[in-house]
């Protein structure tokens, strides 16, 4: 009986000792300062969660934390994890995937460049709320794929949106749908919505690629997939999954190769990305009519962001006609995600300096709200 007393006592106190090591661990807070990020540890699971579950914007250092460890997802995809704009296309993209999107590119580029004029504006904004996640931007071509980048998109299973939730997945993400409302077209919640369910599937596959695979037929079968292939590659356990699931991952290749490089008639083997370059049609608006006293009078600055031109204009007392003249070609530029050489009067640039914040605030409110009413638009028009 003594013994049994002392087992259990001694048993009781590993426990204790275990629950303090856990909840002291708990309270740090998790930041990489240096060394190879381990992708598969319970600190990434830990902060994945976190994120997940908080109703507050994420934290600074767990943004730069996530932004490690997810572009190791891509490691099946891209040599280096991530792109890089200098370096032709197939030197690093995985010799598989170029033959495995060829056919989806002969039958879809026209259809996919038509969108690219038109989708920079959706891009940069859907863009923004990746970045908030620490998730990487690539993952954006995933709404051209389940929806063209449409708010009012509508599958025939039920699923709504940029971003195809079905009424169950949205509601777990915090979105609300019901007769009255359903935020599955807005596009700020439903990519909210989205980044948080795009860590989760990461959290359990650690691959991008799995991840876009179990976005189209859920993580079930990619589980299955695992199991049966004995492998986590995708290229190794493709074959194991749906036909539709495969093509997904399929579509999303190509589509990013589109979206991403310059011109599209070119081979793979001399592509290089280019996607923050302008054509040759709108650099010839790059060039202010200025006259030589205007030129005399004109202060610079380099700017970058979400600024646009009608609110600097209103902003600074300036005709839209007079700053489009001094500034050409300045929100298609921005829009691009590339810096604009901003001129200006002096007098004017004082004025911009002086509400330089106010007006980039003001920018993204015009900007947001105007997709929300294209969505709401679309939203009647579904009715």
């Amino acid at each position: 009986m003594k013994k049994r007393y002392f087992f259990f006592f001694f048993f009781c106190l590993i426990q204790h000792k275990y629950v303090i090591a856990e909840i002291h661990y708990s309270n740090v807070d998790t930041i990489i300062t240096k060394g190879k990020i381990d992708t598969s540890s319970k600190i990434e699971d830990r902060v994945i969660d976190e994120v997940i579950e908080s109703k507050n914007p994420v934290k600074k250092d767990k943004v730069a934390y996530l932004s490690q460890v997810t572009k190791y997802g891509f490691k099946d995809l891209f040599k280096n994890y991530s792109y890089n704009s200098a370096i032709p296309y197939s030197s690093q993209v995985n010799p598989h995937a170029e033959n495995y999107m060829n056919d989806y590119l002969k039958s879809h580029e026209e259809y996919l460049m038509k969108l690219k004029k038109t989708a920079v504006p959706y891009f940069n904004f859907i863009d923004g709320i990746l970045t908030q996640y620490g998730l990487p931007k690539e993952l954006k071509y995933l709404a051209v794929i389940e929806s063209d980048l449409k708010s009012d998109a509508l599958s025939s299973a039920g699923a709504l949106g940029p971003w195809q939730f079905m009424p169950y997945t949205a509601k777990d993400y915090g979105l609300i749908v019901n007769r009255q409302e359903d935020d599955r077209t807005d596009y700020f919640k439903s990519t909210n919505a989205a980044a948080k369910y795009l860590l989760y599937l990461y959290k359990n596959l650690k691959d991008w690629l799995l991840v876009i695979a179990a976005y189209n037929g859920g993580p079930g079968r990619v589980y299955s997939a695992i199991r049966k292939s004995g492998s986590r590659n995708f290229w190794q356990l493709q074959y194991y999954l749906p036909e539709e699931s495969r093509n997904h991952v399929k579509k999303f290749i190509a589509t990013h190769y589109i979206m991403e490089t310059g011109n599209p008639t070119q081979t793979l083997a001399d592509t290089k990305f280019n996607y923050y370059s302008l054509s040759d049609s709108d650099s010839s608006l790059l060039t202010p009519q200025l006259t030589d006293s205007e030129k005399k009078e004109v202060d610079s600055t380099k700017v970058s962001g979400r600024y646009m031109a009608s609110i600097i204009a209103e902003n600074v007392s300036m005709d839209i006609k007079d700053f489009d003249r001094y500034n050409p070609g300045f929100d298609n530029t921005l829009a691009t995600g590339a810096t604009y050489n901003l001129q200006l009067p002096a007098d004017k640039m004082k004025q911009f300096f002086d509400k330089k914040y106010e007006i980039l605030n003001e920018s993204v409110d015009q900007l947001l709200e105007s997709v929300n009413m294209n969505s709401k638009v679309k939203e009647r028009k579904l009715r």
